[in-house]
C-alpha cells in the first residue's frame, strides 16, 4: 500500500511540473506590439480532471481506534461544464473507484469481531458553486456541491485463513483454531489473519438477511478549495460526505439477529486532491498584435508641432509652414540646391554653385562687386542676407586665373587649410564679426574680401 501512495505522488509531482514550467519573452519590443486583452463572451468547454484521495467509512461495523491503515485509495475522473457565464456554477459528471474497509474487535463481545472490505464503484452528478464574487482576482476559490449518485458495492470478509480453518476469536486478544467455550479448549493452536476477504458476505448469508440488493443511491455533500496554477490549469483539494440509501455495506444492519447496532444508514467520506485540465476552451484573454496607430507612446516622443509628419526629436527645421513638402528630415524640398526652399524660391532652377538672394534669384559675381563696392563703411547686420548656401563651393577666379598668397591673418578664416577663401568661408568670417568673435578690424574686413575676389 505504502507503494502505491508513493507512486501516486511521483505522478502528481510530475505532472504538475509539466504545466508549471513556463517561458516569458520580456523584450520592449513584444510590450510596444502586442496587447493581451479579454475576449468578449469566449466559449467554455468542458474540463476533464482526475483526482486521487481517501475512502473512509462510517457504518455499523467500525475500527475503534481509526488510523491510516483503515483508510483506502479512491480515484475518480470527472468531466464539468459551466453553466453561467460568470464562472458560479458548474456541473460535474464524474466516476468513482475504490475500496471501502473496517476491522471491528472485541474482547467483551465475541460477536462484535467483525471485518469487511467491498469494492465500490460510483457514477454521479453533482451541482456545484463557486464563491468567486467574494475573492475577486485571488488564485484561491472555495467552493461547495451537492448531488446524487448510484453505485454499485460487494462486502466480502476475512473470516478463514490460507488452511480453510475459521477465525475463532477469544477474550484474551487471540485468534484460535477452535472456539473459546470448545471442550477442547486446552488444545487450541494461535493462527493469525492473513487479510485475504475470500467469503462473499451476501451470498454467505450469515444473518438471514437473504439475496439484498448490491446496487443503491447516495447524496454526495463537498467543499474544497481550488488553487489556479495557470489559466487552464487548476488544482482542487476537497472532500465530500456520501450519504448512501442503504445499511448493508458493511453486511450488517439494525435487523441482523443478535447484532445491537444503530438504526442508520451507512456512509464513507471521500477527501482527495485533482488536477483539473482546461483543454478545450477558449482562453479569457487574448494577445493582439497591434498597428503602430494604436500604440500609446509618450507625448514627447512623437510630437509634431508644425504638422509636417516628422517628429519634433527629428525635426531639422522645426516651424515649417502648413502644406509645404518637407525631407526626411524635416525640411522644405530645395530642389535647385541654392538653400532657398522651393515654397520661397522665385527662381526654381538656379544654376548649380551660383549666388542668390533671399528669393532664390541668382546674383551675378559683377553684381556682388558692385554692391560691395557701394559700400564705404561696415554693412548693418539686418542688411547681410546676400545669400544662403548649405554646400561649400568657391567662385569663379577673377584677374585672369591668378591665385593670390593667402596673408598670415587670414590662416584661421580658411578652415579647410586649402590656402584659399571660399565664400562660405568668407561669409563665416563677416558674420563672426558682426557678433563680435573676431579681432578683424573693418579695414581687415575690406581687405578680406579684396582677397577674395583677386584669387
Amino acid at each position: 500500500m505504502r507503494y502505491n501512495y508513493c507512486l501516486i505522488a511521483c505522478v502528481f509531482l510530475v505532472i504538475l511540473s509539466s504545466f508549471s514550467a513556463y517561458s516569458q519573452d520580456d523584450s520592449d519590443l513584444d510590450d510596444l506590439l502586442r496587447e493581451e486583452v479579454e475576449v468578449e463572451n469566449p466559449v467554455y468547454m468542458p474540463i476533464v480532471s482526475f483526482g486521487i484521495g481517501t475512502l473512509n467509512f462510517f457504518g455499523d461495523v467500525n475500527d475503534f481506534h481509526r488510523s491510516i491503515h483503515a483508510l483506502h485509495p479512491g480515484y475518480k475522473l470527472n468531466v464539468s461544464t459551466f453553466l453561467d457565464d460568470r464562472l458560479y456554477y458548474r456541473l460535474n459528471f464524474y466516476i468513482m473507484l475504490g475500496e471501502l474497509s473496517a476491522n471491528e474487535r472485541s474482547l467483551s463481545d465475541p460477536q462484535r469481531n467483525l471485518n469487511f472490505r467491498s469494492e465500490i464503484i460510483n457514477f454521479g452528478i453533482n451541482l456545484e458553486y463557486a464563491f468567486k464574487h467574494f475573492l475577486t482576482g485571488n488564485k484561491i476559490k472555495p467552493f461547495v456541491s451537492a448531488g446524487i449518485e448510484t453505485f454499485r458495492f460487494d462486502p466480502k470478509a476475512d473470516l478463514y485463513n490460507s488452511q480453510g480453518i475459521r477465525y475463532n476469536y477469544w477474550s484474551d486478544g487471540t485468534i484460535r483454531n477452535i472456539p473459546e467455550d470448545s471442550p477442547n479448549a486446552n488444545e487450541s493452536v494461535v493462527i493469525q489473519r492473513n487479510h485475504v476477504y475470500e467469503t462473499d458476505l451476501r451470498r454467505e448469508d450469515l444473518y438471514g438477511m437473504g439475496d439484498y440488493p448490491q446496487l443503491s443511491f447516495s447524496i454526495p455533500v463537498g467543499a474544497g478549495i481550488d488553487f489556479s496554477i495557470s489559466e487552464r490549469v487548476k488544482m482542487r483539494l476537497g472532500s465530500s460526505m456520501h450519504f448512501t440509501f442503504t445499511d448493508m455495506l458493511d453486511n450488517v444492519t439494525s435487523g441482523t439477529p443478535g447484532r445491537d447496532v444503530k438504526n442508520r444508514n451507512d456512509r464513507f467520506l471521500y477527501s482527495y486532491l485533482s488536477l483539473h485540465l482546461d483543454l478545450f476552451s477558449e482562453p479569457d484573454t487574448e494577445i493582439v498584435e497591434r498597428m503602430y496607430a494604436d500604440m500609446e507612446f509618450d507625448p514627447i516622443l512623437v510630437a509634431d508641432s508644425d504638422g509636417d509628419g516628422v517628429f519634433d526629436l527629428y525635426d531639422e527645421c522645426p516651424g515649417t509652414p502648413a502644406g509645404v513638402e518637407v525631407d526626411e528630415r524635416g525640411c522644405p524640398l530645395d530642389t535647385d540646391g541654392d538653400g532657398v526652399p522651393d515654397y520661397l524660391d522665385k527662381e526654381p532652377n538656379t544654376p548649380q554653385g551660383a549666388m542668390v538672394d533671399e528669393h532664390g534669384r541668382e546674383i551675378t559675381p559683377e553684381k556682388m562687386a558692385d554692391i560691395l563696392a557701394e559700400r564705404e563703411n561696415a554693412t548693418p547686420r539686418e542688411e547681410v542676407h546676400l545669400v544662403t548656401l548649405l554646400t561649400s563651393y568657391r567662385l569663379p577666379a577673377f584677374g585672369g586665373g591668378k591665385t593670390a598668397e593667402l596673408p598670415e591673418k587670414f590662416r584661421f578664416v580658411d578652415l579647410n587649410g586649402d590656402g584659399q577663401i571660399t565664400f562660405e568661408e568668407l561669409t563665416l568670417a563677416i558674420e563672426d564679426f558682426f557678433n563680435y568673435q573676431t579681432n578683424l578690424t573693418v579695414e581687415d574686413i575690406y581687405e578680406l574680401i579684396d582677397f577674395f575676389f583677386s584669387q
